[in-house]
């Protein structure tokens, strides 16, 4: 958006007459509607700072009152860092599963409505707001040459028909002239590809769905993920059984003469995709099926599903393919990708799944000898025997594990819905920002999330609309199946939850480049909250944690000029 795009020969007086609220507010408070939101937090007279590269988000809270008409309204920008900004309306989605029935006191909402969560691009300046509630309008300022840092103003006007001033606020922002280190964990939220060719119609692996992968992939990256579930074979996963998701298989498999021949060329494309948007790691897709690994994937063989929930996960026609497949994949993937390589062989296995999972593990041990396999298993007890070689851990089971003196990988999905940190629509958004510094204070080596892009009910036995549907159906909370919305144009369109996740990593990715300037303790102390800092104990005290932040920033900043 221009910088001079307010200037319209003259600059229009604020209506002393109007009946219009607005607030300038910070990305940590949602704008519900009934009640203004908090000013921004203004620390040494700056609203918002941070890095090259890193981007910056304030909101402007606006209420109109229910006699003004319902129309557009010109939102315009002006001040030096007009031309680092873009501005998103905050849009609401139905929610019809908000919480859980024993939701602790810190839900925002438990009972079913429409809350905001969509970040839609305005259409030129213009943007379409309700009348008789809060609004909320979203600024990203990314600052991305060494030659836009530096302190900044940003004004935000909101004006009405006639140019009449309905709303203007100006923000103070400081840009450091550095850049953040790359994120130092593996951040991933799993991919589903089928969403994408479901939802726009098209057909899987044309160069349509070949340019929405791309477009949502970069989605991803804006997100700060990190690693990729590639469907190397259509993921067994969220699928229910006897049924199959949209084959999504990057690898082509045929036989001739008894022997499995192998094509390698759409995940080359895969991996060029992901190396050229930054990528470090990719999952490959499950080797079992989820719940019991008693079944193996849905893979074609030629036009032939020759495997799936049909075959039992030790067919010996399955162990016979992956003799073929996993050995020649590995060397196609040590000659083509310089990154990271994760495989699972199946998701959470639990008690009455523990004999099936150890014979599924069985089948390709002596395949992945040296490789680096991580899965879902939040029983400490499992873990010390060896049934997952590096357990990824629900964050409401961690305690053992941490105790015992590991610091293993965590994840959270809708299960995780009492005091940890979720995304949740109708949690705070510091409940989803809190995860970047929990798991840097406990050495997380990764984090997992099994929903970037899932727009099906669950077990994907049909697709949703997420526009109309944010709870997969019903049975998940609102949020937990998606942080990314399709746009119309085939562009993907950000949620809150995406924004804040983002900001979340950045944290981390300060508090680690701090520890290597310094110490860890030194880092660590600076958003330890005297020591009580858990993964289900924080402060949920936006001023603070905003605080805290800008306090690790100002520590880097003079370690760097020593």
């Amino acid at each position: 958006m221009r910088r001079d795009r307010m200037v319209r020969g003259h600059r229009p007086a604020l209506d002393e007459e109007s009946t219009v609220q607005s607030v300038l507010t910070d990305p940590l408070e949602k704008v519900l509607g009934p009640d203004a939101p908090g000013p921004a937090v203004a620390i040494d007279g700056v609203h918002t700072s941070g890095f090259l590269d890193e981007r910056l988000s304030l909101q402007l809270a606006v209420r109109l009152e229910e006699h003004e008409q319902l129309g557009e309204r010109w939102v315009r920008l002006s001040g030096s860092a007009a031309g680092l900004a873009r501005v998103h309306a905050v849009r609401r989605v139905p929610v019809s599963r908000p919480a859980p029935e024993d939701a602790d006191e810190h839900y925002l909402v438990t009972a079913p409505g429409e809350y905001p969560d969509v970040l839609e691009p305005l259409d030129g300046d213009t943007v379409l707001l309700v009348p008789g509630r809060w609004e909320a309008l979203w600024i990203d300022v990314l600052a991305t040459a060494e030659s836009e840092a530096g302190d900044h103003d940003l004004t935000i006007t909101l004006a009405g028909a006639g140019g009449r001033v309905l709303a203007e606020h100006t923000a103070h922002l400081r840009i450091h002239p550095h850049r953040l280190p790359p994120l130092a964990i593996t951040n991933t939220h799993w991919f589903h590809a089928d969403s994408l060719s479901t939802h726009y119609e098209v057909e899987v692996f044309s160069e349509e769905h070949w340019e929405l992968i791309r477009t949502f992939l970069a989605s991803a990256r804006e997100m700060d993920v990190n690693s990729v579930l590639t469907p190397t074979w259509t993921p067994p996963l969220d699928t229910a059984e006897g049924s199959t998701r949209q084959i999504v298989q990057l690898i082509g498999i045929d036989e001739s003469d008894g022997a499995y021949v192998l094509d390698f060329s759409r995940l080359d494309r895969w991996l060029g995709i992901c190396r050229e948007l930054g990528f470090t790691g990719i999952e490959i897709a499950h080797l079992f099926t989820q719940w019991g690994a008693r079944a193996t994937p849905a893979i074609l063989v030629g036009e032939e599903h020759r495997f799936g929930w049909h075959v039992p996960a030790t067919d010996p026609e399955y162990r016979r393919l992956l003799e073929a497949l996993l050995p020649a994949l590995r060397a196609h993937l040590a000659e083509h990708w310089d990154g990271r390589v994760l495989w699972h062989v199946s998701d959470e296995p639990s008690a009455e799944h523990l004999e099936d999972y150890r014979a599924a593990k069985a089948q390709v041990e002596d395949l992945l000898e040296g490789a680096e396999v991580v899965d879902a298993l939040s029983s400490l007890a499992f873990a010390e025997q060896g049934v997952v070689d590096t357990p990824i851990v629900a964050t409401d089971h961690v305690e053992p594990f941490l105790a015992a003196g590991h610091r293993p990988w965590v994840y959270y999905c809708v299960s995780q819905n009492r005091q940890v940190a979720n995304r949740f629509i109708a949690l705070p958004p510091v409940r989803s920002r809190v995860l970047g510094r929990q798991l840097f204070a406990f050495e997380a080596p990764g984090f997992l999330h099994w929903g970037f892009n899932f727009w099906f009910t669950q077990f994907a036995l049909r697709p949703v609309d997420p526009f109309e549907d944010t709870c997969a159906g019903g049975p998940f909370f609102g949020g937990d199946a998606f942080a990314v919305y399709p746009g119309p144009d085939g562009s993907a369109w950000p949620s809150l939850r995406h924004r804040v996740i983002a900001q979340a990593m950045a944290d981390h990715r300060a508090l680690t480049w701090l520890a290597e300037l310094t110490d860890r303790a030194t880092a660590r102390a600076l958003i330890d909250e005297d020591g009580t800092l858990t993964y289900s104990s924080f402060t949920y005290d936006i001023e603070q944690h905003l605080r805290d932040r800008r306090a690790v920033d100002a520590r880097i900043l003079a370690a760097l000029a020593a």
